[in-house]
Order: structure tokens, then sequence, then C-alpha cells
């Protein structure tokens, strides 16, 4: 099944937003990458809480239909990806986060207001 960008964006931004994820933010790189169209960033509080956001969200994926999406990463690596119909979602630790710091990276990317 497919999903409209903005509809997909909207469900992981929410379901980070209310599993309280920090500093969630969705930057669009349709004009800047061939990688992928839009990245979602945010950070779990510790490693069990950034091992329930990547396990939760497949689910939620899951629950909506998508069943199409490939993921990397281990909860003690402190980064874990799953890439959803051209969307990249990067959970991170706060120390993983700052150091490989895709904010700067993608700075001329712009950042997506979402309502949560």
């Amino acid at each position: 099944m497919m999903m409209k960008e903005d509809v997909l964006i909207q469900l992981v931004v929410r379901f980070l937003d209310d599993k309280k994820a920090l500093d969630v933010k969705a930057l669009d790189l349709s004009e800047l990458s061939m990688v992928s169209d839009f990245f979602i960033i945010a950070t779990g509080a510790n490693r069990p809480h950034l091992k329930s956001l990547f396990e939760g969200l497949q689910l939620e994926l899951k629950n909506k239909g998508l069943f199409e999406f490939d993921r990397t990463g281990m909860p003690d690596s402190g980064w874990l990806i799953i890439d959803v119909q051209g969307v990249m979602i990067h959970l991170f630790d706060e120390d993983r986060r700052n150091y490989y710091d895709l904010e700067s990276l993608w700075k001329d990317a712009p950042l997506l207001r979402v309502e949560v």
C-alpha cells in the first residue's frame, strides 16, 4: 500500500511525539538529495526508549498497512533507521545525534511544520 508522503510524515511525527521522542524534526530533502525525499530525525531519552521507538514505529507502520520498509541499526549503536516510501526516519541517542549532526549537514533543507 502506498501512503501520501504528507500523511506518512504526519503519522510518524505524531507517533514519535506521542511516545515522548525528543527534538523531532522533519526535513524536506526532495530538491537536495537523491537518497531520500524526507528525513525525520528524533532522539530517544536512553537506549531502552530508543529501542521502544524503533520497534513501536515498525508496528505502527504495519498497523497502517505499510509492510514494505527497510530498517537498519541496533539499539546499542545509538542510531537506528527506518526507510519507508522515500521517508528516512533517523532515531538517535543524544550522543550520536550531536556527533553526526544531520541537521547541520542538511542545513539547506527546509524544515517541515507538522501538526501534532
